[in-house]
């Protein structure tokens, strides 16, 4: 059913706003990026006015007043954001750190969309204190913060308004010469008013970066071409490390490498990189582990990044062909390259070689890896999307012979409906894997569909990964299994008082083996309350049922196993608290009471507190404490995290970060201290310490300090 409808609903449509128009002119002056807006460019440039109310309600214009004006010369795009406020007192901030939280800052971002195709694109704008947010974006609507480029900005404050100003360089984003209507919209949020708003309307359901529902761009003649785009970004390193759990004497590394960035056209691009370094990539945030499979963790390394979606975003969340984390995490990468972009207003392209050496520390092979990925776009905003993931043993660790399983490849289609409301979306996937003597069992299939409108949210999706599937390169925790996932969600809203909206949600997630036998499922009935001052409450019962597969320590600390094919049912309560975003004092609190395996008890408190004194310093503080009752051999065990981090932001270019994270399942004490000097756009000064240490007595198990220097060249 969910495959004819997936191929059924594809429908051409008008661009939903294409009556909102913004004429952009070719400058009559000379722009300085200071905040001011008395160039006479400015005065002739057209204005976007008239913005409209997406939250706390959809059916009205802004309460608060905003004025966009932008034009362009030869070199630079530049924008203008006049935001006015009607409500005194200091903006609302979180730092003057870069890529801040949307939803804990007055900020003013914009959205543009070279191709109007309504898939992908770039996003540009600040917080009311200047910190600088830019990203790529994917799939839609989504939002890659972690692409980072080169463009400057300004904002200045008054007491009735704040005022962005920003030179987009033409180098700095990807598009194709001629095409004279781009997508747009601009987008305004308001914490002292708790109000979001757009220019072109946005349904409240959505968020303001949903593309199907931009404007249109409309240039006065074809946007200028960068007549030569290339950068060149070299580093150098020196550190020192030592590791006291093998009394290893102190090592000291003096490193050389860099990235290239070239455009082939102005809107494809190829990276280039050699002996590639990730010190001052952050650090990941640890858990509470009692899961059964392999946990995820996102990908923060910057080569990765750019238009990374082409091959991260292929499959689902648990079946990735491609996870760019199997690449050189453990083990030195040697060089690479990337090329990646659109050929048209259809077709995207990614093509991946990654070289890495062998580590005999780790004992891992040399290998290469080799990914391609295209899409095309079909019916208005779907696409089409073909992958191959190859992975090549070149040679073994010092001390072993390559083995049988010298290569994995994976090839994989997909069709990824977005109708032109973004109100249905869905996927149908197929992947197949080749792996040295396996034979069957070795592909996948699933998909899902989804409808998504203001009180109701229907969502179904289906899974089946053979037993053999391998992924080599990929994430895929759990194989041999078929799995159901509905999503049921009603939401009200009431006319008056304090709550904006509450609705009813039932989820489930169903297990099956291959022959259909259940395995296990969760599901859960909760109940969401939002208020007007965006504050949530969520009230959820879960009902669990496993019956274990393989031997399973429900501790996850090494003691003994429950057995296979034991059957475990139990039921938890779980309260979600989320706090107001623009309170000085922000808090997310988690608390769940229950069973657990075994017949056992389960108590959990979890969260988040945070805490600014805006706009330098911002405090967070995530916790997990864990109580766990069990019969014997496991008994009473009790698991406790706390991780304190400390952002100073001394100016919107100089930044200090401390990283202090204790979790005791793991034994472990990690500190991460980061200084960042962003002395040039997109070119840095990092200081970055690190230490590992046995928390009780207080041991310490490696340290490590790195000076590393940056600089991004444009040629």
């Amino acid at each position: 059913m969910l495959v004819s409808c997936l191929l059924s609903f594809t429908v051409i449509a008008q661009k939903k706003n294409a009556g909102f128009q913004y004429h952009i002119r070719r400058a009559s002056s000379a722009i300085a990026i200071d905040g001011l807006e008395n160039e006479l460019a400015w005065i002739r440039a057209d204005s976007a006015v008239d913005f409209h109310m997406v939250l706390p309600m959809d059916t009205s214009l802004a309460k608060v007043p905003t004025v966009v004006r932008m034009t362009y010369d030869d070199d630079n795009l530049y924008i203008l954001a006049i935001c006015y406020t009607n409500i005194p007192g200091p903006y609302m901030v979180e730092s003057l750190k870069r890529d801040f939280s949307f939803q804990k800052n007055d900020n003013f971002i914009f959205f543009i969309d070279p191709f109007d195709a309504r898939t992908d694109g770039f996003t540009f704008g600040a917080n009311a204190a200047g910190a600088q947010w830019d990203g790529s974006m994917y799939s839609g609507g989504s939002v890659d913060l972690n692409w980072d480029n080169k463009w400057t900005s300004a904002v200045k404050n008054y007491p009735n308004k704040w005022v962005f100003e920003a030179a987009i360089p033409f180098k700095s984003i990807r598009y194709k010469k001629g095409i004279k209507e781009w997508g747009i919209n601009f987008s305004r949020n308001d914490l002292k008013g708790a109000e979001k708003s757009s220019w072109a309307p946005v349904p409240r359901q959505f968020p303001t970066a949903s593309l199907a529902y931009t404007g249109t761009l409309v240039w006065d003649e074809q946007p200028p071409t960068a007549s030569s785009n290339v950068s060149i970004i070299p580093y150098a390193l020196a550190g020192v490390s030592k590791d006291y759990a093998n009394n290893k004497s102190a090592a000291f590394k003096r490193e050389f490498g860099g990235d290239a960035k070239v455009a082939l056209t102005p809107s494809l691009n190829l990276d280039l990189t050699v002996n590639p370094d990730f010190s001052q990539v952050d650090v990941d945030q640890q858990v509470i582990n009692l899961n059964r499979y392999e946990l995820f963790f996102p990908e923060k390394r910057q080569f990765f990044l750019e238009n990374g979606d082409l091959f991260s975003n292929f499959g689902y969340s648990d079946i990735r062909p491609f996870f760019s984390r199997r690449i050189g995490l453990n083990q030195p990468i040697d060089f690479g390259a990337r090329m990646t972009g659109k050929l048209d207003k259809d077709w995207r392209i990614g093509v991946m070689d990654i070289q890495t050496g062998a580590s005999s520390e780790n004992q891992l092979d040399a290998a290469n890896y080799g990914t391609i990925t295209l899409q095309r776009r079909v019916f208005d905003r779907s696409n089409i999307g073909f992958i191959f993931v190859n992975k090549d043993i070149t040679s073994a660790a010092p001390g072993t012979s390559i083995g049988a399983d010298n290569y994995n490849r994976n090839v994989g289609m997909e069709f990824n409906l977005a109708s032109p409301s973004n109100i249905w979306t869905g996927k149908l996937l197929g992947l197949k894997s080749f792996t040295p003597g396996v034979n069957g069992h070795d592909f996948v299939f699933a998909d899902n569909l989804q409808y998504l409108s203001k009180y109701w949210t229907l969502y179904m999706q289906q899974e089946y990964v053979g037993k053999n599937y391998s992924a080599a390169v990929g994430y895929v925790p759990r194989t041999g299994y078929v799995k159901l996932s509905p999503l049921v969600l009603r939401n009200f809203f009431p006319k008056k008082g304090d709550v904006l909206s509450y609705g009813m949600q039932f989820t489930s997630n169903y297990f099956f083996n291959e022959r259909f036998n259940r395995t296990d499922n969760e599901s859960a009935l909760s109940f969401i309350t939002t208020f007007r001052d965006r504050s949530t409450v969520t009230v959820s019962g879960i009902n669990d049922y496993v019956k274990l597969l393989q031997p399973f320590d429900p501790t996850n600390t090494g003691k003994a196993s429950l057995a296979t094919g034991s059957q475990h049912r139990y039921n938890t309560l779980d309260i979600l608290l989320v706090s107001k975003p623009q309170s000085i004092f922000t808090y997310q609190l988690e608390t769940a009471l229950g069973g657990y395996y075994d017949n056992g008890h389960r108590l959990t408190f979890s969260g988040t507190v945070g805490y600014r004194m805006q706009p330098y310093v911002n405090i967070a503080l995530n916790s997990n404490y864990t109580d766990l009752r069990l019969p014997m051999p496991y008994g009473d065990t009790r698991f406790t995290l706390i991780g304190p981090k400390i952002d100073v932001t001394f100016t919107n270019t100089l930044y200090f970060t401390t990283y202090v994270q204790y979790n005791d399942q793991q034994r472990n004490m990690n500190i991460n201290t980061r200084f960042q000097w962003r002395y040039k756009p997109a070119s840095d000064l990092f200081i970055v310490y690190g230490e590992n240490s046995m928390p009780s007595p207080y041991i310490p198990k490696n340290r490590q300090l790195v000076i590393k220097w940056t600089y991004w060249w444009n040629i």
